[in-house]
């Protein structure tokens, strides 16, 4: 497809990095086989937003929704990532966790990302509750915990979606308008 029609086109304004976390979900990563995160921190960084802070989580609920809530409460924070847990099984909740969190819901980040990752597994995209939303004024982003959806998810959503560049609209733009009553 035409980047152009895909992506949008860059405007020739300036590059505006912001300031991302990135949490990892998971009960059996580490730092030393946290691929997932570690390519979502490449990507950021290359793209030359600033990582505020990384950390891995175990698959708990309650631990997830406080993280994700103090990076939410932390005005040097604009956007949060997650990668992990929104699969069915009995451990995963990450969605469950960010949800209660958010005062705006992104329902359309979901549904491109199982529109584009059909493509690559088919009907198993079915099992990715990816969710993505606003809680105070940060914008959130929960991926599925394997490296190629992070990968798919920051290469063809986020990184246009965080780059105020890009037209005909983004998210990135639309941050300073956030907190209006």
């Amino acid at each position: 497809m035409n980047d152009k029609i895909k992506h949008g086109q860059p405007d020739g304004r300036d590059f505006m990095p912001l300031s991302v976390a990135v949490l990892t979900v998971s009960d059996s990563r580490s730092e030393k086989d946290d691929t997932s995160g570690d390519l979502l921190v490449a990507r950021l960084e290359s793209e030359g937003h600033k990582l505020v802070e990384k950390c891995i989580l175990p698959d708990d609920i309650y631990r997830v929704r406080a993280r994700v809530a103090n990076w939410i409460a932390e005005p040097g924070v604009q956007v949060v990532i997650t990668t992990g847990g929104t699969g069915v099984t009995g451990r995963d909740g990450t969605p469950e966790a960010v949800a209660p969190l958010l005062d705006k819901e992104l329902p359309g980040f979901g549904e491109l990302f199982r529109s584009l990752s059909y493509a690559e597994i088919a009907t198993s995209t079915l099992n990715s509750r990816l969710l993505g939303g606003v809680a105070n004024a940060t914008l959130v982003f929960c991926l599925p915990g394997s490296t190629g959806a992070c990968r798919l998810g920051w290469d063809e959503i986020l990184r246009y979606q965080l780059d105020r560049r890009y037209r005909p609209c983004n998210l990135a733009e639309l941050l300073p308008r956030m907190t209006e009553r």
